[in-house]
């Protein structure tokens, strides 16, 4: 019993820790899932499509900085099972 109060709040720990954890999508996202999202057209960024694909569909989320009426800002991109969610953020 003594034991399983101490393994509980690491045990815990661990589990929060890793469901935060971004995870890749279980179906690769396409071009124009991305062009759904009008990232480029609201944000003036400088990596290519291919290469924030390529991290979303490795990684989970990617985040990129770009530039969003003349201030720069970080655009955080979370890949979910309905889609691309964006979200930006002020430098």
């Amino acid at each position: 019993m003594k034991l399983l109060h101490r393994l509980l709040p690491a045990l815990v720990f661990f589990t929060l820790v890793l469901s935060g954890c971004s995870l890749p999508p279980e179906n690769p996202l396409s071009r124009q899932d991305l062009a759904r999202t009008n990232i480029y057209r609201l944000y003036q960024i400088e990596e290519s499509p291919e290469a924030v694909l390529n991290a979303l569909n490795r990684q989970g989320e990617v985040v990129l900085e770009g530039h969003y009426r003349q201030r720069p800002v970080y655009i955080k991109l979370l890949s979910t099972s309905e889609g691309i969610e964006v979200s930006h953020y002020n430098r």
